[in-house]
């Protein structure tokens, strides 16, 4: 009987290194793989009438830590739960996070679309090419522009743009 007990543990330490990558990659932490390798091995010991003999042992110990990894990740989300005994949930209703209001969003980009639009079309239409993510020369070659007149053009849209949102400057 004593033999068998001493096999058991030291096939349980053995496979305590062949453990240690499982763990390393459930909890993506040295130190916290290290802790589950520790209580797998002392869960293993502690609960050896639950083995079954004959069965693979090496796969009995990877369940328990795969289950004891569950368990305590249950228990951190259930420790980040608020409580919250304010009069009207203040707490719970108060979250950092706020309902974003594009209004004036959508605003600005009328005002830059419409100083777009006002713009000269020999300017314009190489603008909203660079704009539209065309490099220089593709600009250049699909409106047989010289390389310089096509950055000059983009210079002098920026310029007015510029000019004409000149409210929207910090």
């Amino acid at each position: 009987m004593e033999a068998t007990a001493n096999k058991y543990q030291s096939e349980i330490i053995s496979f305590a290194s062949t453990l240690k990558p499982f763990a390393y990659n459930l909890t993506k932490d040295v130190e916290e793989s290290k802790d589950l390798v520790q209580e797998t091995v002392f869960k293993a010991l502690r609960y050896k009438d639950k083995f079954n003999e004959g069965t693979n042992l090496k796969a009995w110990m990877f369940t328990i830590m795969r289950n004891i990894f569950i368990n305590n990740y249950r228990r951190k989300v259930k420790q980040n739960t608020i409580i919250d005994t304010s009069e009207n949930n203040y707490v719970i209703n108060s979250s950092p996070i706020t309902a974003r209001n594009d209004g004036e969003n959508k605003m600005v980009m009328k005002d830059i679309n419409n100083a777009i639009e006002v713009l000269q079309d020999e300017v314009k239409v190489p603008f909203m090419m660079h704009f539209e993510g065309f490099k220089y020369q593709e600009i250049a070659d699909e409106l047989a522009l010289p390389l310089g007149t096509v950055k000059s053009r983009i210079f002098f849209a920026r310029k007015e743009l510029k000019k004409k949102l000149y409210m929207y400057e910090n």
